[in-house]
């Protein structure tokens, strides 16, 4: 009695990997706006006094308040701790005493000796995001076509390539970052450096994102595999079956039949009440 796997199944695995692929889809995209990659905190000297306590010189300027600095604190009490953020496109940091942030390109921060490896890695998101969406346009049609098994078996491993290629690629790219950022951090402008720093949530959700790609390309490979095994197993039963009811003298007529039968694969298996449909056509096909 042959096993017959319900087309339910495969459609399951298929939203499942769609599903994956969009979730992929979004965390990449929403990482690739934001400017949360890395955060930290810089130390900045403490502003000028523009009030009591302060000791004022007897230099010409002891009129400019802009000219009288604290007294009473020495070595690290002179500096305050300013927070920063960073993406693939911006830095910004707290204006002290002041609302809001103050940002700068962060090429424009990047040593020119690693601008090279920037600009790669920038491709490399632009393609990663770009693979993610055709691979995710795919699993849509794949999920929606129902008119022939083998053609949806095609559009299967082929966006099962592109989502594994987006996946390398989002590898590539975040990696890339995370060295031009350590080498901006040791090698960036002096008025940049940070004193302690860390990854935010952006860079979290860019590996989330290619967790969930992996995820996606694992599942639609899976899923092949198992359509292409069904595919050959109940080939290799329909031709005994066939050969054993039937007698057919060319020992191929079976398998000749059953090539015919695998191309209506997907409407045959919508039938769970028995496991060979269309049994007396094909005999007439193969007899043709």
């Amino acid at each position: 009695m042959p096993v017959s796997v319900p087309s339910a199944d495969r459609r399951q695995r298929a939203l499942a990997a769609f599903s994956l692929s969009f979730l992929s889809l979004a965390l990449s995209l929403t990482a690739f706006s934001s400017s949360y990659w890395c955060e930290g905190t810089r130390k900045v000297a403490k502003p000028f006094c523009t009030g009591h306590p302060c000791m004022h010189s007897n230099s010409p300027n002891a009129s400019n308040s802009s000219a009288v600095q604290y007294v009473w604190e020495t070595g690290d009490d002179k500096f305050i701790d300013r927070k920063f953020h960073a993406g693939i496109w911006y830095s910004c940091e707290e204006i002290v005493n002041e609302e809001g942030e103050k940002c700068r390109s962060f090429i424009s921060l990047t040593p020119a000796a690693d601008r090279g490896v920037f600009w790669l890695s920038i491709v490399a998101e632009f393609l990663y995001i770009i693979l993610l969406l055709t691979g995710a346009i795919l699993m849509s049609v794949e999920l929606c076509y129902y008119s022939a098994a083998i053609d949806g078996l095609k559009i299967n491993a082929f966006s099962a390539v592109v989502t594994v290629l987006a996946g390398l690629l989002g590898m590539v790219a975040h990696m890339m970052y995370t060295t031009v950022f350590q080498m901006t951090v040791n090698l960036g402008p002096e008025d940049w450096r940070p004193h302690t720093w860390g990854y935010g949530w952006s860079y979290c959700l860019a590996w989330a994102s290619f967790a969930c790609c992996m995820a996606a390309a694992v599942t639609t490979i899976n899923k092949y595999t198992k359509t292409v095994l069904e595919f050959k197993n109940k080939r290799k039963t329909l031709a005994r079956n066939l050969k054993v009811k039937y007698k057919f003298s060319d020992h191929t007529a079976p398998e000749k039949a059953c090539n015919v039968y695998v191309n209506s694969f997907h409407n045959s298996t919508e039938d769970h009440a028995h496991p060979i449909k269309g049994l007396h056509q094909l005999t007439t096909i193969s007899v043709l």
